[in-house]
């Protein structure tokens, strides 16, 4: 859709991840984010935390299985994707709303922790990358999924 609203927020998971597989399947994770701003106090000269803000995150499929694996509560990520107003009906007659973040991407925070990123294999087509097999080249240095330093 054109004209979505695309929002980055970094911050640390509240709570593990929640994962789940629907009837047809298909894996779906939902997260929040906690999101502190550092304010500057001027009466007192110090830094102390802002507001923070709480958004809810979800991600389907390949990256829903990924996140459920490598996140857990209290993580610093960085969270890109698609923010979304869902409004509803409370059986009561009360009207609600929530902004969510459908999820597009996620990546561990670097600027406190030091993370070892393990590539998986992927699963093509037969012949898509020209060797016939479907499988990645003999020299790719990140297509065994081993935890190992690339040669470079």
């Amino acid at each position: 859709m054109a004209n979505e609203t695309t929002l980055t927020i970094t911050g640390n998971l509240t709570d593990n991840p929640d994962y789940r597989v629907t009837p047809s399947g298909v894996g779906l994770v939902r997260f929040t984010v906690a999101s502190t701003p550092r304010v500057f106090d001027q009466k007192t000269n110090q830094w102390r935390d802002g507001e923070p803000l709480f958004m809810t995150c979800s991600a389907w499929r390949d990256l829903a299985d990924n996140i459920a694996e490598s996140l857990s509560k209290g993580a610093r990520v960085v969270v890109t994707g698609k923010l979304r107003l869902s409004r509803w009906e409370t059986p009561e007659g009360e009207k609600r709303q929530q902004h969510q973040l459908d999820v597009e991407d996620v990546g561990a925070s670097l600027r406190y922790a030091r993370a070892k990123v393990m590539k998986l294999t992927r699963q093509t087509a037969p012949g898509a990358n020209g060797n016939g097999s479907g499988a990645a080249p003999a020299d790719d240095p990140w297509a065994g999924g081993q935890d190992t330093e690339p040669p470079f």
